[in-house]
């Protein structure tokens, strides 16, 4: 194991502020983009452990200086950055051991999360609102904020505990009032397509709660971040992520009752954050099932808000088998990488999400399933 010099942080921090570049200004902070590295020799107070004595006379001690001012840690530390056409953001993930299930892999709802990081960094990284919101500087004006009207996701192989994904993401715009935002879930180490996701967001007014048109102003600000053609992670004709979810109705099949939201499953905008159903919505599940199968894919269309004093019904039934798509009709550009299973091996679900004291929808859902694979 590697062991820290003796000398403190003020040590190492001024011998780092010493290596300057001829004529360059301080203070120096670090940034992204074009770091420019300068040997300089340590201080003699600096005692190095064996292996440190190694690897010093292997490679100079190097100190990257940056002016200050031109970005954060964080931009410096996360393993993502915007394509060279700077429409699409790529990021690289490390699954940790917490973010694994029973499967011994990661869960639906880990790789959610990561959907909705890379996305949010995605915007930071064009210059919208850094508090998370994803906003541009019209929308915060007008107190416009974006909220989630559907989410599909398919997952092809789930990554195990110590594996790096890599999420690309790109946004084009979806109607009047909405934008689209597009993943492609790949293993970084081998570029196997593991997963594909597509999302629809609307505009709501953050004061009044309603729906709103995205303005002319709005949807200059978000086009010149949008590729000219459209790119779809779903290119095929009549894929899952089109399907409509036809409304479950009582009496359902099996249920979870009376989930309450915790303090933690609100997001920024004081609502329940839309990974959050993914997991009422597996709460309804039943047992066999979970304990034999692992989720292929999943829809969520949102209908209504959630907010923290609601007392929450997750439903769900078997989808009857009538009216199914065939194999062919699923094979394109992405999604020939994954052949459908026979039903039998593929179970399909639909759910419905209610409040418990009158019945309202907040959210309904479908998803398919497959036999887990041997490990």
């Amino acid at each position: 194991m590697l062991k820290l010099c003796s000398c403190n942080v003020t040590d190492q921090v001024q011998a780092s502020v010493q290596c300057r570049l001829p004529g360059s200004p301080g203070p120096f902070a670090f940034r992204r983009q074009a770091p420019v590295s300068v040997s300089c020799p340590l201080p003699s107070r600096f005692k190095l452990t064996p292996v440190q004595a190694v690897l010093s006379s292997q490679k100079p001690f190097v100190a990257e200086v940056v002016e200050s001012g031109s970005g954060t840690l964080a931009d410096r530390l996360r393993l993502g950055s915007l394509a060279e056409d700077g429409l699409s953001f790529k990021e690289k993930y490390i699954v940790r051991c917490y973010e694994v299930g029973i499967n011994k892999t990661a869960t639906i709802e880990t790789l959610a999360n990561l959907l909705q990081e890379v996305g949010s960094n995605h915007a930071q990284s064009v210059g919208f609102s850094t508090d998370g919101f994803a906003t541009t500087p019209t929308m915060r004006k007008l107190h416009l904020i974006w909220v989630t009207a559907r989410m599909h996701i398919e997952i092809y192989k789930y990554p195990a505990w110590s594996d790096v994904v890599e999420i690309e993401t790109w946004c084009q715009s979806e109607g009047r009032i909405g934008t689209r935002r597009d993943w492609i879930l790949k293993d970084a180490a081998t570029g196997e397509l593991i997963g594909r996701a597509t999302g629809k967001w609307v505009m709501m007014n953050h004061d009044t709660r309603r729906l709103q048109k995205v303005s002319d102003e709005v949807r200059e600000e978000l086009l010149v971040h949008f590729p000219q053609e459209p790119r779809l992670a779903f290119p095929e004709e009549n894929n899952r992520s089109l399907k409509k979810i036809i409304k479950l109705e009582d009496p359902a099949q099996y249920s979870r009752l009376a989930l309450t939201p915790r303090r933690a499953d609100l997001d920024m905008n004081h609502h329940v954050n839309y990974v959050t159903y993914i997991g009422w919505v597996l709460e309804s599940m039943p047992q066999e099932i979970i304990d034999t199968h692992e989720l292929a894919s999943i829809t969520l269309d949102y209908r209504r808000e959630c907010l923290q004093d609601d007392v929450v019904d997750s439903l769900t039934s078997t989808e009857p088998t009538a009216g199914t798509e065939t194999d062919s009709e699923l094979k394109g550009t992405y999604g020939s990488a994954v052949a459908r299973e026979d039903d039998a091996d593929c179970p399909k679900f639909l759910h419905l999400l209610r409040v418990s004291c009158d019945g309202q929808e907040i959210n309904r859902g479908r998803t398919e399933w497959r036999r887990k694979p041997s490990r």
